[in-house]
């Protein structure tokens, strides 16, 4: 913030150049209208920040991302520019009292600046990065504070127009204030610290020892006696409570896994209690709810709005200020100033008063409120607006789909590149230029025309039922398997590390054929079943569940969560473990795009390409034929794929419903441990994205005591001396 108001100053001198090359009448007309667009332009993109600020955590849309972006850093720079704009243009006439009296109004503008400067309640950081730089949003804050001080200094007479002008100031002060300190409270080391526990010592070792050591030098027999602290009683919470109380209260508790801090024993007891007694819908409700409480802590004024009694008095304040001065501009001589001048103060005005009327409003829609008037018994007293906070879209129940096949066989081509893609042999070409050391041109359009390619072969698609419940029954069941045990911490571990693996040990016992996939680099394994997920998706077409009493979806559900895996190694590498996944993709792609060109007459489709696939012999293992230096898994995929296949006709009691089933379980455990190994910041991240899958399930996980936060076990541990 303090850069911009050092940029404004900066554009000041700046523009006085550039705008000596363009003619005299010209000059003088933007001169004229420069200070009035630009205090409309930072009207106008805070009522885009204000409408779109809370939706971007639910819609998905890539436009409303980027008209976000524009909007959030345009505002702050326009209003910084537009004061140090108003300053030169009152200082230039500092010696004119007629030219200053007509500017007076322009004076008068300069605080509104401060209160665009404030921003809207839905939203206060972009990115979780923006968080980190509250110091320099509060130097903003003492810089532009000054700036239009100054101004207000410049142009003062004493007359109404000025004396009306303190009041939005003050309102103005609040709003930027309010920003800065939820930008505070939501930096990683503020909000860590606003949940650490006191310090706690133990009991006095020191005092025990030294009691001990006095009994035995005195020649009695003592001896030192542990006592397990009685655990605390645990408050379960009701399967049958209302779920934004229940989500509140867990919220409260499991915020702490966003700053990265331990969880006890009695918080594991209390999560279990509700999850293992309710129901996989209740589950994901209660999940929504808390990521939308943690969306509006991490990237709203929640804080201050919500949260505290102070800011809903300085809400009042600043709207009855604002009020306050609009009734008291209609009542003042407003004949001096020019009707263009006074349309704006007038659109400024009210402006600022509907804003404020709208926050208010979506306040009163929000979960805050609705979880407020549920603890007071009035929550069927008051309907919220649901074009504001729509009840059910609290995320985007979405999950991206990207497949290795589809871009190999360029099924979707680029719409703006469409006569492009068409040119015989392109992207090869594009491929030498974009491997080549030289950047020239077409270097640098390599690589944005394979951004656009990978972006253009994403696909959204609602996170289906069937899904949702085999995430929860399956974690469910490990939760069962550590519950009530002494080692449960070490349990619980170990099931977070399962990839895959456990699922083919112990439900299906066939690691013995399968387990070489889950024993190479996770994002290997991920392109494996992948490929091979894809080869006897489109070659099977029988009921997978005719042998089976399993009434999902299994086949469709894999396909889902392969596809939805997939995207994650590509366009989100930063949530998997580390690891060269893109590399193998890419590699891959290549071999892939390479065996449909030698084959191009006999494939029309997916399905002759998977067939032409599987019937290469893979009796040798690739990596002997082809070395290392490819990274490409396309024919170890296809051995998978083929022992998938024999283990429906050689193996005993398997179907192929048991298959997908098998196949089913195993992507859904590899989903569940790449969430585990995600940090808490990419899981924030994707918060202000419309929501991600993975970091539902990493809290489900942790609702269910699979996670690795879980450190304290038994609690203090009470030594006494005992002499016999």
């Amino acid at each position: 913030m303090l850069i911009r108001g050092i940029g404004s100053l900066i554009f000041m001198y700046e523009r006085r150049s550039v705008m000596a090359i363009f003619p005299e009448r010209v000059t003088k007309l933007w001169k004229e209208w420069e200070i009035r667009v630009l205090v409309l332009i930072s009207l106008f993109l805070q009522i885009v920040l204000i409408l779109l600020g809370n939706r971007r955590k639910y819609i998905l849309r890539n436009r409303i991302r980027v008209i976000l972006w524009l909007a959030y850093l345009g505002a702050d720079w326009i209003a910084a520019v537009c004061i140090g704009v108003l300053s030169s243009s009152l200082g230039d006439d500092c010696e004119n009292d007629s030219q200053k009296t007509k500017k007076i109004i322009w004076a008068f503008w300069a605080p509104f600046l401060l209160l665009h400067l404030g921003g809207p309640d839905t939203i206060t950081a972009y990115a979780m990065e923006d968080n980190e730089l509250w110091v320099r949003h509060f130097l903003g804050l003492l810089v532009q504070f000054g700036g239009a001080f100054y101004i207000f200094l410049l142009a003062w007479r004493g007359m109404p127009l000025n004396i009306l002008a303190i009041p939005i100031f003050v309102a103005g002060l609040i709003k930027y204030g309010e920003r800065t300190w939820a930008l505070r409270s939501a930096s990683s080391s503020h909000f860590r610290d606003a949940m650490r526990r006191r310090p706690d010592p133990g009991l006095n070792y020191a005092k025990i020892m030294g009691e001990y050591t006095l009994q035995k030098n005195q020649g009695f027999n003592a001896s030192l006696r542990s006592v397990i602290e009685p655990s605390t009683r645990v408050n379960c919470l009701d399967p049958d409570a209302p779920i934004l109380q229940v989500g509140y209260d867990l919220f409260n508790t499991f915020k702490r896994l966003f700053a990265d801090l331990i969880l006890t024993f009695q918080d594991r007891e209390k999560s279990q209690s509700f999850f293992h007694n309710t129901t996989w819908q209740k589950a994901f409700a209660v999940i929504e709810v808390e990521l939308g409480f943690m969306y509006d802590v991490l990237y709203t004024k929640a804080c201050v709005s919500y949260s505290s009694r102070w800011g809903q008095i300085l809400r009042f304040v600043s709207l009855s200020f604002t009020v306050f001065t609009f009734v008291a501009f209609l009542l003042i001589d407003r004949h001096e100033h020019s009707i263009i001048d006074l349309i704006i103060t007038f659109l400024l005005l009210v402006g600022a008063i509907v804003l404020e009327i709208y926050a208010i409003v979506v306040l009163l829609s929000s979960d805050w409120t609705m979880l407020w008037l549920s603890k007071h018994g009035m929550a069927s007293c008051f309907c919220r607006l649901p074009i504001l906070q729509p009840a059910d879209r609290r995320w985007s129940n979405s999950m991206a789909q990207y497949n290795l096949l589809g871009l190999c066989l360029k099924e979707k081509p680029i719409k703006c590149l469409g006569p492009l893609q068409r040119l015989p042999g392109i992207d090869g070409m594009l491929e030498e230029y974009r491997l080549r050391q030289d950047k020239g041109i077409l270097h640098r359009f390599s690589y944005f025309y394979e951004m656009l390619e990978e972006h253009s072969y994403k696909s959204y698609v609602t996170v289906s039922d069937d899904l949702k419940g085999l995430i929860f029954q399956q974690l469910k069941d490990k939760s069962n398997r550590a519950k009530g045990r002494s080692n449960a911490n070490a349990i619980y571990k170990q099931l977070c590390a399962n990839r895959g693996d456990l699922v083919l040990k112990e439900k299906y016992n066939c690691y013995i054929n399968l387990g070489w996939s889950m024993e190479e680099d996770f994002d290997q394994s991920i392109l494996l079943w992948h490929i091979a997920t894809d080869l006897l998706y489109y070659l099977d077409d029988q009921d997978q569940n005719s042998s089976s009493g399993r009434s999902p979806d299994c086949k469709a559900t894999s396909k889902l969560v392969s596809d939805y895996m997939l995207y994650l190694l590509v366009m989100r590498p930063f949530m998997l473990p580390d690891g060269i996944g893109k590399t193998r993709f890419q590699d891959s792609c290549a071999e892939a795009i390479q065996f449909l060109q030698d084959n191009n007459a006999e494939i029309k489709g997916r399905t002759d390409a998977c067939q032409k696939l599987l019937r290469v012999n893979t009796e040798v293992s690739p990596l002997e034929e082809k070395g290392d230096k490819s990274m490409s898994v396309l024919f170890d995929a296809a051995r998978l794929a083929k022992s998938l296949q024999s283990m429906e006709t050689d193996g005993d009691n398997w179907s192929n419903g048991k298959k997908w089933e098998m196949m089913c379980d195993v992507w859904v455990e590899m989903m569940c441990y790449a969430a585990s190994q995600c940090g808490w910041k990419e899981h924030a991240q994707q918060l202000r994205r419309g929501g991600e899958l993975l970091t539902h399930v990493w809290l489900l996980m942790a609702h269910f005591g699979i996670s690795e936060h879980f450190k304290i076990s038994q609690g203090h541990a009470r030594s006494t001396v005992v002499v016999t």
